[in-house]
């Protein structure tokens, strides 16, 4: 005599595994979520930093450097960070100001650093925008 065997049907599998593959992908998402908006809450401390410290540098020399490595030669920051959606130090996009009229000669330099990213943020802004 054989007694009755023990254990989950396929039915039973199938249900666990659906379950278990929709917490995986609640999970995934929500991980991708949180990353990216730590990728922003970065982008945007070194993006007020690095502008801030253009400020300094033309308060303190009375005029713009002429590109981002000046700050760090110059002290004014440490290393030039990495741009945290482009995951390079040489993305950063930089705009230079006018040059004066009355001095055609004179050295034009940077005044606002952006990301190199043109991809969209959560706020439905580029991040070369921010």
């Amino acid at each position: 005599m054989h007694g009755r065997q023990r254990g989950f049907s396929l039915l039973e599998l199938l249900t666990v595994m659906t379950i278990m593959a929709i917490l995986a992908t609640v999970g995934i998402v929500g991980y991708r979520r949180h990353t990216r908006a730590t990728k922003e809450a970065v982008l945007k401390e070194d993006l007020f930093q690095l502008n801030h410290c253009l400020e300094q540098f033309r308060a303190d020399k009375g005029k713009y450097p002429t590109s981002i490595s000046a700050l760090r030669d110059q002290g004014y920051i440490r290393d030039i960070p990495v741009d945290p959606m482009t995951q390079s130090k040489d993305t950063w996009v930089t705009e230079f100001e006018s040059p004066d009229p009355d001095s055609p000669d004179a050295e034009v330099g940077i005044f606002r650093i952006r990301s190199g990213s043109t991809d969209v943020g959560e706020n439905q802004i580029p991040y070369n925008e921010w």
